[in-house]
Formats: C-alpha cells, structure tokens, sequence
C-alpha cells in the first residue's frame, strides 16, 4: 500500500494463543481414547483444522475399517471440542459459522448468541480486559448482555490489556455494503474463487497447468491485498499498472507470485467478459440514487437474459435497499420477471428476502421521506427544521439515502479517484461508496460514544450502547452475521490513517452470493 502506519499505532496481539489452546484441548481429548484411532473427519473441517492442527500433528492414518451403519449408536461416545475462534490473519478471526445470518435473523434462533457471547468472553480473558464497549443492533446487544454475565461469574485475572476498544455490531445494520461488488483484491479473489477458511483454490485457468493449487492468504504474503483493482475503463490503464508494478515489487517467491499474476488476469478476463464495468456502473448509480429507471432496466435485462439467479436476485435487493423498497408496480413487474426467468420455486426465497427487510415494497406514505430535501429548500431555515423532523421521523430502519447523506458515505467527487493513493475509506469501492458499517464504527471512535449521532441511531433503529471509560487503541469489531473483504480492507485503511489497530472478529466471512445464497429457500 502506498500508506505507511502511524507511528503511535500499536502492536497486534499474539493470537498464535487461540490455535495452541485449541490444538492442546484437541490432542488432549485424542489421547483421552485409549489405542491408535482412526479419524473420520467431515470435508468442512478439513480447512479450519489443518489451520489449528496442521494434519502432521494428527498423522492420519489410513482407516482400514468402514463402520458398519448400523447398530453401532450404543457403542458410540461423544466429547466435544468447543473451538471458537480461527485466527484467519493477524487481524482477522472467524467463528466459522456461516449458519449464523440465516439462523439468527430469518429464524430468529438465538443459539448462536451464547457462542458469540463465549468467543468475546474468551478474548477477554485472554487480550483483556476491555475497556469499552460499543454496538449497534439487537443481536450485539444480547451478545454484550451474555458476555457481561459470563464475566461477572467468572474471576477476573489482573493482566496489561492488549485490546481496549470494542465494537459489536449486527449484519442486518448494514446490508448495501456485503451487496455490492467488491473490488479490493482479496474481495474478488472471494466472490470469484471463493476464499475457504483463508485457503483459494486456483483451477487450471489460473495455474496454467492441468493441476489446481491451493494457497493461504495472509497479510504477510498477500499481493496488495488491500489494495482496490480497478474497475472502470478509465482505470484500465492502472489495472495494468496494478499488476505489472504492484504484483513484480514482491520479494516473493515466483511461484506464488506468478499464481497471483495467473488470478489477477483470469478475473480480468471475466469480468470484461460479463462487463463488469456497466455492472459497478449500474451499482454506483443505486448507490447515489441517480437514473434509477436506467438502472431498473439493467437489471431487467440481466434477469431475461438469465445470467445469473443470485446476481439477479443480488441487484434487486440492492435496488430495495438503497432506495428503501420498490414502488409496488416495479416490485410486482421484477417479481414476476424473475419468477418467469429463473422458475417460481423462488416464491419462498422472496418471502424470506422480505422477512430481512432485503427486498421489500415502499409502503405509503414512506416516500415523503424523499421529499426531505427538496421541502427544506422551499422554506426558511427555522421551519424547515421542524419539517425535516417530521419527516424523517416517518423514516423506517434502513433508510439508505438519509443515512447516506447524514454519514456522507457517496463522496462528491467529479476528479480521477487515484486507487494508488487511496483518500478515504471509499477507495474499496473504487471511491464510489464508503461501507456504512466502517462509517459507523468511524464515528463513533471519534466522538467516543453515540452522541450527536442520535439521527443515525434512529434511522438504523436503535438498540445502540456505549460505557463510560477510558479508551485505548486496539479496536476489535465484531460482526454478528458476517463481514466482507471490503469492510476489513476499509478498517485497516482506517487504523493506518488515525493509528489504531482493528482487529476483526465475524461468525464467517460473507459476500454477495453468500449471503444471497444463505437466504434461498433451497437452503432448508
């Protein structure tokens, strides 16, 4: 990155601590059995565990036996290893619970609260104690109260707090950012290869040869994974720069170097292919609320030509969500149009999509709340305080465009944004768009505490919570239904420019298609 870090910035915590005390507590549980064992492992836990316990430490040993299927439930014993938290980087930590977003917020199964609630306990008691505690949502705020109780029953021991900061907040506070397309790097690695547990598999395409080859990601070696991959044709040119200047500065190894090169082309080629440039062009369009009939017939055209159901469904939830629902005729005819493309068995995914409040129908009444600004140009500034009160007190939870411009999170800008030197935290989005939650988590750092942001509590519905005590500079920010490349690349440019160190904390980590998917109803 071309940003170097503050000086006064501080030091990550070792959190090489959480793997060892999972890694012990597994291997104590194997040594418990008596005899040589024999591991059956589901395929899903291959990656987490080869990042705790890597498979020389279990030396896994051919099974010679297959279980017989039945009758064998008596003979049968169950313990269990309770491993929370995967180191994934420095500053990332995952719960690895993508069942998270769809249990917790169309469910309503509050289970995954107490483990959320255990995890920070956990942190606490090891990088603790905190000193502040923030959040925005009801699912952070049960968390905060299970935690809370777990440390007043629990003893607490004296030690030099390596995290001071916290702060929760919920997925459904900020659903426009994980919508849109992302562009940092690691961010299309993921929504094109799809990141697993910090592992990639790269396919033929990428490696050139007939083999695919799997490799962990981690801020050591990364190619710029921060750094935002130009999108529009008039960064092309710093496209080419990206990968020829950035991409070769690496003391690397060449084999990893060239695999990156290899990834970095093969998505360029498929993005030009699906012109992935009038797509942004169509989102940064939503995100400003300019030409949105333009954008309508977009995605229109996207749904008949059926290029993709979760992207279809994807741009219609991000038209729902930046424009506070669909006026009731083009929510019938999209409706319709989808259900007529992709097959009516998605009726269920559109009463799951609405139950989230993803993709909804304006009700009467709510578009007052557009008339906002053009009511507070008509009259003189005194009434047109009590007006805009009024009016965006009718505003319902996740009224993107008052948010927006409360937060300012579209920045106005006519020049050449320069994703080389990045301004602000915008430049994730090719400084289209800043992510609401990072915005959030911004502000109230700087204010240091809710204050003056009550407008935006209201328009996010509240449920927000702060203590009174002294701070400190290691910020950890937990995201309870997951949390995107983007917002960790944006939280990182943030540390770097007012010297904190973020570490994220997420019950998985998401992107479009996977929170889309999340909410088919073929999931169940």
């Amino acid at each position: 990155m071309a940003h170097s870090a503050r000086r006064d910035s501080p030091e990550f915590p070792d959190f090489s601590l959480l793997k060892r005390l999972v890694r012990d507590q597994l291997i104590y549980l194997l040594e418990q059995l008596p005899g040589k064992k024999d591991l059956f492992i589901e395929a899903d836990l291959m990656s987490p565990l080869d990042r705790i316990a890597n498979v020389s430490t279990l030396k896994f040993y051919a099974c010679e036996a297959v279980l017989e299927e039945q009758g064998i439930f008596g003979d049968v014993t169950s313990d269990e290893w309770a491993f929370y938290l995967l180191p994934l980087d420095d500053d990332i930590i995952s719960l690895e619970l993508p069942e998270f977003l769809r249990d917790n917020f169309l469910a309503g199964d509050q289970r995954w609260v107490r483990t959320a609630g255990s995890a920070l306990h956990l942190l606490h008691s090891l990088y603790g104690p905190f000193s502040k505690l923030y959040g925005i949502g009801r699912c952070s705020k049960m968390t905060y109260e299970c935690w809370r109780k777990l440390v007043e029953e629990g003893e607490q021991k004296a030690h030099q707090a390596e995290i001071g900061n916290v702060f929760l907040i919920d997925r459904d506070v900020d659903f426009v950012t994980p919508l849109c397309s992302q562009v940092v790097y690691e961010g299309l690695v993921d929504d094109i290869f799809r990141i697993k547990c910090g592992c990639v598999e790269f396919g033929p395409d990428v490696t050139s040869s007939d083999k695919s080859v799997k490799v962990m990601l981690n801020s050591q070696d990364k190619v710029g994974a921060d750094r935002s991959v130009p999108g529009t044709s008039r960064q092309k040119h710093q496209m080419k720069a990206f990968v020829s200047e950035e991409l070769k500065g690496l003391k690397q190894e060449h084999r990893l170097l060239s695999l990156h090169i290899g990834a970095s082309e093969s998505m360029m080629k498929k993005k030009t292919k699906q012109d992935f440039q009038e797509l942004l062009k169509t989102e940064h369009s939503l995100l400003e609320g300019f030409e949105i009939r333009e954008c309508i017939s977009y995605i229109e055209e996207h749904i008949n030509r059926q290029v993709s159901m979760i992207e279809s469904l994807r741009l219609l939830c991000l038209l729902s969500a930046t424009e506070n629902g669909l006026l009731p005729k083009d929510f019938r005819s999209l409706k319709a149009q989808y259900l007529q493309s992709y097959g009516v068995d998605h009726l269920l995914t559109f009463s799951n999509l609405k139950q989230l409040g993803l993709l909804v129908e304006q009700q009467p009444g709510e578009t007052l709340t557009v008339m906002e600004s053009r009511v507070g140009k008509l009259v003189n500034d005194k009434t047109a305080g009590k007006l805009t009160d009024a009016f965006s007190s009718l505003a319902k939870k996740g009224n993107f465009r008052a948010l927006s411009r409360r937060l300012n999170l579209v920045p106005k800008s006519d020049e050449e944004y320069d994703l080389r030197v990045p301004r602000d935290m915008a430049y994730v989005f090719s400084g289209a768009y800043v992510p609401l939650s990072c915005k959030l988590i911004e502000q109230v750092l700087e204010k240091d505490g809710w204050t003056g942001l009550e407008e935006v509590t209201r328009l996010l519905n509240g449920h927000e919570f702060a203590p009174k005590n002294n701070a400190q500079r290691v910020v950890l920010v937990m995201f309870l239904g997951g949390c995107t490349f983007s917002e960790i690349s944006a939280l990182r440019f943030l540390g770097r420019e007012k010297g904190y160190k973020f570490i994220v904390v997420t019950t998985s980590i998401i992107n479009s298609s996977r929170l889309i998917e999340a909410l088919l109803d073929d999931h169940v």
